[in-house]
């Protein structure tokens, strides 16, 4: 999962391809309309086998403010490897108070970062 996070951010198509799975892999993938993606945050995992889930949020610049989506992922082990089937996702705006950690990763507060 996090490498497949990483891909988004690094605008890699060609490996977000190769880690999904051939019964749901899109026939192209574009990433040029893709959010600035700032973090990655794992809420949930869970392995049953060769099945697994994870459950997480990614955190992006959404104008001057931040937005986020949450995937709750479905993966499968082949052969050693794992691959994306699919996912459930919703989407929201992030409104962090000025004193929260900012949403960049910085570390730094919110309002002494990004606001």
């Amino acid at each position: 999962m996090r490498s497949r996070y990483a891909a988004f951010v690094l605008k890699l198509p060609d490996y977000l391809r190769a880690t999904w799975h051939e019964s749901s892999r899109p026939e192209t993938l574009s990433l040029e309309d893709s959010p600035d993606w700032t973090s990655l945050q794992i809420l949930d995992t869970n392995q049953s086998g060769d099945r697994g889930s994870v459950l997480f949020r990614a955190v992006y610049r959404l104008g001057k403010g931040w937005g986020f989506l949450e995937e709750n992922s479905d993966f499968v082990r082949e052969q050693g490897r794992w691959y994306y089937l699919r996912g459930d996702t919703s989407e929201g705006q992030l409104k962090p108070g000025r004193n929260e950690p900012c949403p960049c990763g910085s570390g730094r507060k919110h309002k002494a970062c990004c606001l």
